[in-house]
């Protein structure tokens, strides 16, 4: 996957997250709980776009652990809204499964850094 094609998935999950937080009950845990995820899950893709302007492998590899970070509170909320049946299951399988999907992407561009890091020191 080309770094413009991850950027585009990140973009699309952002909106994914934003609708969903529109379909959250008005409620006292609704707004909080939307107002979390709102924050957790549209950052990855801001994230992973100043990742890819790093003036450094160094700066790179930190940005990516900022959005691994992000995407791991953002299945941890996707999971209490499912929990709780805050909105219909079905709106949240598909958003789960990508998430899913973009933290193995992630996880594994950690890893490559990693060891691109070592190699070079």
């Amino acid at each position: 996957m080309t770094p413009d094609e991850l950027k585009g998935r990140l973009k699309l999950f952002a909106r994914r997250i934003i609708k969903l937080v529109d379909k959250l009950p008005n409620t006292v845990a609704g707004r909080a709980i939307g107002n979390q995820i709102i924050r957790s899950g549209t950052s990855p893709g801001a994230n992973y776009r100043a990742a890819c302007l790093g003036k450094s492998d160094k700066d790179f590899l930190n940005k990516l652990k900022i959005v691994e970070e992000e995407l791991d509170e953002t299945i941890y909320w996707l999971e209490i809204i499912k929990d709780e049946k805050l909105v219909n299951p079905e709106l949240l399988e598909g958003l789960i499964k990508e998430n899913d999907e973009l933290m193995k992407i992630i996880v594994s561009s950690i890893k490559t850094m990693r060891t691109k890091l070592i190699k070079n020191n």
